[in-house]
C-alpha cells in the first residue's frame, strides 16, 4: 500500500494533471501529503473532473503543452520535482488515426522533451512514464502480455506509445542510470471510474447516451480488454515510484492490470453497466466499423506482484457498479470531490484487508 509517510512533503510533478487519470492521481497524492505541481493542456472535456475538484487536487497553474520544450523546461525548473509521473498524452486510438503526426509529436517527442528537462533537474530521483497496454506487438493469440514481449503498434496511437517506451529506455541507459535515478514505464489496461467525460470511451459514451434516452452505438462488442477501476493502476504507479526511489534499478517496465482470468468483452461490461444504471438501450455492431483495433488484449501483472506487492482489489462487478454509482450520485447533486474521496478511502480500506479474487 502507498504510504502516507513516504509521500508527505514530497515534491511531485504530474504531467497530464487535468485529464481523467491525472485528476484522480493528483487528488490522491495531495491527500497523502505530497506537493503536486501540474503540467498539462487545459482539461480535455466539459465537464471535467479537474475543474470539479478545483484546488483540492493540485496547484492552479501548470497549463503548458508537452510539445513546447521551453515551457516544459520552465515548469520543471519551477516545480523542482523529486518524483515525476508522466501521464500527458494523446490517449485515444481513433484520434490517432485522425491525426497521426500530432499523436507521435505528443506521445513520443513530448516524452523526450520532458526527459530532456529532467536530465538536468537536480532533485529528481524517481520517474514513472505511463504508456499503455497497447505497446505490445499483438498477434491476437489470447495470451496475456509480459514485459519482455516485443513492442509494436498497428495503429499510430499504439506505435507512438511504443516509441515513448524506446525513448524512455534510451534516456534511462544514457543519462539517468549513472545518476542512480529510477525511471520505469508503466503499462496499464483499460481504466474506468467516475469523472471521465472524454470522447470515444465506453462508459462515458454509455452515460451520455442512456442519460439522454438515446441508443448506445457499440462498434466492437466482442473485443476483450483488461478492465480495471482507475484507482488500481494509480496505486500501482505510486508503488512503482516508491520502489524506484529506494532501488532505482529495480524495474524498467511494469504491467498493471486485473487478473488475466478476469478478461471481459465490451458487451459483458456494458451488460453490467446497464444493470447498474437501471436502463439503457444498445445497438451492437459486428466489429467491422472503423479502423483496425485489437480484438483481444490482456496483461500479465505478475512482475508487479513479485516486485511491488501489487494486487488488484476490485473485481469487474464492483468496478462497474462503483463507476455507475459515481455518475448517478454526481448527476443527483453530490460533489465530485466527496465522491472521489469516498472511493479513495474505500480502496485504501480494501488494501488493508485480505485479498479476495472477485469477478
Amino acid at each position: 500500500m502507498a504510504e502516507a509517510s513516504f509521500w508527505k512533503n514530497k515534491r511531485v510533478l504530474l504531467t497530464g494533471h487535468t485529464g481523467f487519470k491525472g485528476s484522480w492521481l493528483a487528488l490522491w497524492l495531495t491527500r497523502l501529503g505530497a506537493t503536486v505541481s501540474g503540467l498539462s493542456l487545459p482539461a480535455p472535456s466539459e465537464p471535467s473532473l479537474h475543474a470539479l475538484l478545483g484546488d483540492a487536487a493540485s496547484d492552479p497553474g501548470g497549463i503548458a503543452d508537452i510539445r513546447d520544450r521551453v515551457a516544459v523546461q520552465a515548469r520543471v525548473t519551477a516545480a523542482r520535482p523529486e518524483i515525476v509521473f508522466h501521464l500527458a498524452a494523446q490517449p485515444l486510438v481513433r484520434a490517432g488515426y485522425r491525426d497521426p503526426a500530432a499523436t507521435f509529436d505528443i506521445n513520443a517527442q513530448g516524452t523526450a522533451n520532458l526527459l530532456e528537462s529532467l536530465r538536468i533537474a537536480p532533485d529528481v530521483r524517481s520517474i514513472v512514464v505511463v504508456t499503455t497496454d497497447k505497446v505490445y506487438e499483438n498477434p491476437e493469440t489470447a495470451r496475456p502480455f509480459v514485459e519482455t514481449d516485443p513492442l509494436g503498434g498497428h495503429d499510430p496511437y499504439s506505435a507512438s506509445k511504443a516509441a515513448a517506451e524506446i525513448v524512455s529506455a534510451s534516456y534511462r541507459s544514457s543519462f539517468f542510470a549513472a545518476r542512480r535515478i529510477g525511471l520505469a514505464t508503466a503499462r496499464a489496461g483499460n481504466v474506468i471510474g467516475g469523472g471521465d467525460w472524454a470522447e470515444d470511451r465506453l462508459i462515458p459514451d454509455a452515460i451520455r447516451a442512456w442519460g439522454s434516452g438515446d441508443v448506445l452505438q457499440v462498434r466492437r462488442p466482442q473485443a476483450v480488454r483488461p478492465w480495471q477501476h482507475v484507482l488500481e493502476p494509480l496505486h500501482g504507479y505510486m508503488l512503482l515510484a516508491e520502489r524506484l526511489w529506494h532501488a532505482p534499478e529495480a524495474c524498467t517496465a511494469v504491467n498493471f492490470g486485473p487478473d488475466h482470468t478476469a478478461a471481459a468483452s465490451v458487451g459483458t461490461v456494458l451488460d453490467k453497466a446497464k444493470t447498474a444504471f437501471g436502463s439503457g438501450e444498445m445497438l451492437l455492431g459486428d466489429g467491422s466499423e472503423g479502423p483496425h483495433e485489437a480484438g483481444y488484449l490482456m496483461l500479465d501483472s505478475s512482475l508487479a506482484t513479485r516486485t511491488l506487492g501489487y494486487a488488484p482489489r476490485w473485481g469487474l462487478d464492483e468496478t462497474v457498479s462503483r463507476t455507475i454509482a459515481w455518475y448517478r450520485a454526481q448527476q443527483a447533486g453530490r460533489a465530485a470531490l466527496d465522491l472521489c474521496l469516498a472511493d479513495i478511502a474505500a480502496y485504501e480500506t480494501s488494501l488493508q484487508m485480505p485479498r479476495k479474487v472477485a469477478v
